[in-house]
């Protein structure tokens, strides 16, 4: 069985909360939450994949993301 090798350069999101979260659905509150942001202007660095991906998508409207190379 082949070996799995990783990326030479592993991308990472730089995900920071830019917007309140008063007035959010509970779904979002959670999902910020479970992210690791918790007040305007806090930012986590989590591995690029599709699970992360797929928790930004309900809150994009209140966070900013940006890739970087780590």
């Amino acid at each position: 069985m082949a070996k799995k090798t990783a990326p030479a350069e592993a991308k990472k999101l730089k995900i920071t909360l830019k917007r309140s979260t008063i007035g959010c659905i509970k779904n979002q509150k959670a999902t910020i939450e479970a992210l690791g942001l918790k007040k305007i202007g806090s930012f986590k660095i989590h591995e690029d994949n599709a699970v992360i991906r797929g928790m930004i998508v309900p809150i994009a409207h209140l966070v900013a993301v940006e890739e970087i190379n780590a």
